[in-house]
Parts: C-alpha cells; structure tokens; sequence
C-alpha cells in the first residue's frame, strides 16, 4: 500500500470516528435491557443537576446503531409528571418480571421505582420514592433463590454502597437487613485524595456461587473516573476487592472518565458493559455512552482480549 494511500485510509478512519461521536446518544450512566431481539438503551441525559424531564429510550437490533428516542411519551420511557421527581433523573435499571417492566431510577437524590406494559414505557407510579432516612441513589435490583435485594449509593460520609432486602412486592426495604458493602479505600478510588469519597453505580451479577460486585469510583468529573469489582460467597458479603482492579480505565481504555454503566448480555449470549466517558480529553460532559466486550473466567472480570471500546450512534 502506498503511504498516500496509507494516509488517505487513516483519515477517512478519523472522520468516521468523528462521525461516530456526534451522533452518540450522549447518555451518561446508561443500561441496556435486552428483550425479543431489541435492545433498550436508557440512561442519564443532558445535565439533570439542574433540570431533567425523564428518560429517553433508543432501540436496536446490533448494539451499534441506534433509533433516536422512540418512548411513548414523547420520546420518553418515564417523563417528569408521570412519576416521582422533578430533577435529578439519574442511573436508571429496567427489568421484567411477571409480565411487567420496572424501571428502578433516581430522583431528587432519592430512589425510585415505576411500572409499565412496555419496555418503553411510559413508566409511572404514584408519586413517592421508598422510605429512607438518607439520600440515595444508583439503585440496582437483584434476584436471588428467592430473594429481592437493592444494591445502592447511600450519600453519607461519602458515596458508600449498600444492600438490603427488599419486601417482595418492590415496595420498600427491609431496614433490619440494610448493610454497607464497600467504599473507597484503595488508591485508584480516590486518586484526588478528597474528604467525600466516592463508590457507585453498582451492578451484582452471580456465577458458580460466587457474587460479583462490579463499581465504579472516583468522582464521575475525575478523568481517573474508573471500574473495578469485588466478590463474596454471599449477597451481602464480605466483599473482598479484585486485586486487578480497575479492568475499565482511562489508562486500559485510552479515554477519560470511564464508568457508571451495566452489564447486559447480547443475543449469542456474549458478555458487554456498557458506560460512559467523557466527552472529550478537556470537556466532561455532555458524556458519552460506549460498549466494550467483557468475559468472566476464572473469577476475574476482563476486558475480552482482542476486543476493544466501540461508541454507540443514533440514525
């Protein structure tokens, strides 16, 4: 191949990439729920620190291109109105279970949880987050032997993450059961060494009986924004830290702010995350959403070999 020819190749390669990265979705703390064959993308959009009306919802069949928001309420899978909060919608997880979706989410820095006939929505509920006597945030909802349990960030002397059983009918937590199972102690969790550290957006997933607690940490602004996990025997632990963590890092990945996202499975059954980034190597946000390929062999959760970060895009 000739070098102009070289050369010509690279660029074109630079500006599909560019490309790529307009038109993604711009979703922060996203999650995919796969069902008959399509995949759902939900997550945090624009910046609901300041405003938010709900959750967009993009759709696909191939995980790399995606139809703009197609929720039933004007885009929306649950919009501001509908439900409970009116800012602040952060990090939702949707799941079915008995015919019926659930859509457990953050407002007001508190959680949530709606119902719908349809994985795009609308979400609704009565107006009320579960009980709590603090803030907190991030929620993910576990099913085990029989069992209903919350992982969650609770916002006290630090973002820390904590579970507990919840009441069958998703209605609340059983307080007696509430424990702490991780914050920041390593030094990749706290690379700025600040006073409130921070442990979030959790995902729990189980094999072979053993309970994986994959994480991020850091603040979601640091560049050394990252995602590690922890194991245990039991859904409540003790958890114990992966001596390899982070496996999703600017440092493996070559992009900052690397995180908050969840794990999904595709059709074939092969393992992803999907999470955001920053938006660019100066500027947070809008942030980014983005997939990598991930395997879990021998107790250790990996980047696939062989596989690398690839941007989602809209039509």
């Amino acid at each position: 191949m000739s070098t102009k020819m070289y050369t010509y190749l690279c660029l074109l390669l630079a500006f599909a990439g560019m490309n790529a990265q307009d038109k993604n979705p711009l979703l922060a703390d996203p999650t995919i729920f796969e069902y008959k064959g399509t995949y759902y993308l939900y997550g945090t959009k624009g910046d609901p620190e300041i405003k938010g009306e709900g959750f967009l919802v993009y759709t696909s069949t191939d995980l790399k291109n995606w139809k703009r928001p197609g929720g039933a309420a004007n885009g929306f899978a649950l919009k501001k109105g509908d439900a409970y909060g009116d800012k602040g919608f952060w990090a939702p997880q949707v799941f079915e279970r008995n015919g019926k979706f659930y859509m457990a989410y953050t407002a007001n820095e508190q959680i949530a949880i709606a119902t719908a006939d349809s994985p795009v929505g609308p979400f609704k509920n009565e107006g009320k987050p579960l009980a709590s006597d603090v803030r907190q945030i991030d929620p993910f909802i576990f099913f085990d032997n029989g069992k209903v349990y919350m992982y969650h960030v609770r916002l006290d002397k630090g973002n820390r993450i904590f579970v507990a059983e919840m009441e069958n009918d998703l209605s609340a937590i059983k307080p007696a059961t509430l424990k702490e199972c991780i914050h920041a102690t390593e030094h990749w969790e706290d690379t700025e060494k600040v006073e409130w550290t921070v442990t979030e957006g959790p995902t729990v997933l189980k094999k072979d009986n053993l309970y994986y607690l994959i994480y991020s940490a850091n603040d979601f602004r640091n560049k050394d924004y990252a995602v590690g996990y922890a194991t245990s025997k039991t859904p409540y632990g003790p958890w114990e830290k992966g001596a390899d963590s982070p496996f999703i890092s600017t440092d493996i990945l070559k992009y900052p702010g690397t995180g908050h996202g969840d794990v999904f499975y595709d059709k074939k059954g092969n393992m992803y995350y999907v999470f955001h980034t920053h938006f660019s190597e100066t500027e947070v946000a809008p942030r980014k959403s983005a997939i990598v390929p991930i395997s879990l062999k021998n107790g250790k959760l990996q980047i696939q070999k062989g596989k690398s970060m690839f941007w989602l895009v809209t039509n």
